[in-house]
């Protein structure tokens, strides 16, 4: 009689990690740039609006690659680090650890990345400590400490359930995969170049 493994659990949708107050600020700055360079490229005199366009150029895709776009897609077999120049691609049977410390991180292959869509901030920690342990002498002082974890480290913790419960199973094996996002590097270097020829010819 031959025997036949369980069936796996589905994948389910992604969960998504990302800072909001990130996202607030970048779209505030790029408000700020649209701003600044739109008046200089429509009321400026001689090589200004020339100069606007090299900044905007420069200025928006960074603004976006350090606010608006990093952000941790995680599912049932692997997570996916989007920072700000580059994807990378873990799944759970390749991740070693998942961690926060002064930073949210993950180790795989031997390798470190950095979480930038997870800040660590430990001031909301020593806020969410002092919090638990006020709430320590009162009926219900588990759920409640659980409730005051900070942030970042609720976020980590799920992270961390996720890939102890994905390791084993067969769509989560694989190798981790880097990729470089071109999209945001071209027209910052692209601007970049613009600006240094705008300055040499003047």
């Amino acid at each position: 009689m031959s025997s036949q493994q369980p069936p796996e659990e589905p994948a389910y949708d992604d969960r998504v990690y990302r800072s909001p107050m990130a996202v607030v600020t970048g779209v505030l700055l790029l408000a700020l740039i649209a701003w600044l360079c739109g008046d200089a490229l429509v009321r400026g005199a001689g090589n200004a609006p020339w100069f606007a366009a090299a900044i905007a150029l420069v200025t928006v895709p960074l603004t976006v690659a350090f606010t608006i776009r990093p952000a941790v897609f995680a599912n049932a077999d692997r997570m996916r680090v989007r920072n700000p120049f580059r994807v990378i691609e873990l799944p759970w049977g390749a991740v070693d650890v998942v961690r926060a410390g002064y930073s949210a991180e993950v180790l795989a292959e031997g390798s470190k990345y950095q979480l930038w869509s997870i800040p660590v901030s430990l001031r909301d920690r020593k806020k969410a400590n002092r919090q638990s342990a006020r709430g320590a002498a009162t009926a219900g002082a588990a759920a409640s400490a659980e409730q005051r974890r900070a942030q970042a480290d609720q976020a980590i913790d799920e992270l961390r359930e996720l890939a102890e419960r994905g390791a084993s199973r067969a769509a989560a094996q694989g190798g981790v995969r880097v990729r470089w996002s071109y999209e945001i590097l071209a027209p910052a270097v692209l601007g970049a170049v613009f600006l240094i020829v705008l300055f040499a010819l003047r």
